[in-house]
């Protein structure tokens, strides 16, 4: 990394104060920082380091006003946040650190695929006939690109990840290692002597742009059309997402959640871990469902939260909660007179 204050300015949206053509090449602590790094000053409570400090450049708000000389040589950029200007600066500089590029040369990379421009392609890949892989794309160690695959610009594939035949991965992506997407859904027929027909699985998945994935994640290639990840998915690990299941764009789903073949899951959805979610059904946008819950019913209501197991409104699950508690404090002959005052009371609304 080597950018001038200008450059980080147009990087930052920020205001430059100071000499514009300073350079740094390295990141910093403003109480540790020396000459040729940039850093930030967020917390009131370090405001006396940059009096001091022998950092070129430091990020400060807008409205900071130093209550002292700051030092000769130093350069400030103002911008709107520093904490949030340094965290995307961080973001910048971890990408350059990681940026690898070239074609290791144990992998395999069929003469009918097509790769662009600055790929990194690691040791032991293998990238089948047809596929096509865009600018900037990263693949680590044994990644399999199967055949007709379509991965797009800046997008990375960690160790072991495999993207089978006809599968469709948008821009700035990232799955990690051991993630597996395009292996078949789980379609079986039963036949008349009780054993099972394999349904051929000869569709696809189709993952948008800027969507991460994480590690041993499983998703199913379609029956017939496509499964499909919706831009800006955050999927952790170790999730399976069934045939033909749909996710709207920027819902997130913690670890070791399940969803079942057809279902569609509506946009900027946050789903706990270990939820389990049936077959054919529908999660309306913007639904919050609370871990280990399990949803066997369509959720049509937006906005909602939802938690138990069957998934019910969190405020009922929690009525329910309260009345089992206090069922358990009650002496055995009070429950019994409570249960069966419930049940009478359900028989006279019922009629009978």
């Amino acid at each position: 990394m080597q950018q001038t204050a200008s450059e980080l300015a147009v990087l930052l949206n920020g205001r430059v104060v100071g000499n514009p053509e300073v350079r740094v090449r390295r990141l910093a602590k403003i109480e540790s920082a020396g000459p040729g790094s940039v850093s930030f000053l967020s917390n009131p409570e370090y405001e006396r380091f940059i009096y001091s400090t022998e950092a070129s450049i430091v990020i400060v708000a807008e409205t900071f006003e130093p209550s002292q000389d700051l030092p000769q040589d130093l350069t400030l950029l103002r911008v709107e946040d520093p904490y949030r200007a340094f965290a995307r600066l961080l973001e910048a500089y971890d990408a350059i650190l990681k940026r690898q590029e070239g074609i290791h040369p144990t992998a395999v990379v069929d003469e009918e695929a097509t790769l662009g421009e600055g790929c990194f392609v690691g040791p032991g890949v293998v990238v089948e006939r047809g596929a096509v892989v865009g600018d900037r794309v990263e693949l680590h160690a044994h990644v399999h690109v199967g055949r007709d695959v379509r991965i797009d610009q800046d997008t990375v594939l960690h160790s072991g990840v495999r993207v089978l035949d006809r599968c469709v991965i948008g821009r700035r992506c990232t799955l990690q290692a051991g993630t597996i997407v395009g292996s078949d859904g789980f379609g079986f027929a039963p036949k008349e002597d009780g054993t099972y027909a394999k349904v051929p699985q000869t569709g696809n998945v189709v993952i948008e742009d800027n969507c991460d994935v994480g590690a041993m994640t499983t998703i199913d290639r379609a029956t017939l059309g496509s499964t499909v990840l919706k831009n800006g998915c955050k999927l952790d690990n170790l999730i399976q997402v069934a045939h033909n299941v749909v996710i709207g764009e920027a819902t997130v789903i913690a670890a070791q959640t399940g969803i079942a073949g057809s279902t569609t899951i509506g946009s900027r959805c946050m789903i706990g871990g270990q939820v389990g979610i049936g077959g054919h059904l529908t999660v309306a946008n913007g639904s919050r469902i609370a871990a280990k819950s399990g949803v066997s019913a369509s959720l049509i209501q937006e906005g909602q939260t939802y938690q138990g197991n069957p998934a019910v409104p969190v405020k009922q699950f929690q009525k329910f909660q309260i009345a089992l508690r206090r069922l358990a404090r009650m002496p055995l002959s009070e429950r019994l007179e409570a249960i069966e005052e419930a049940l009478q009371t359900k028989e006279a609304e019922r009629g009978l």
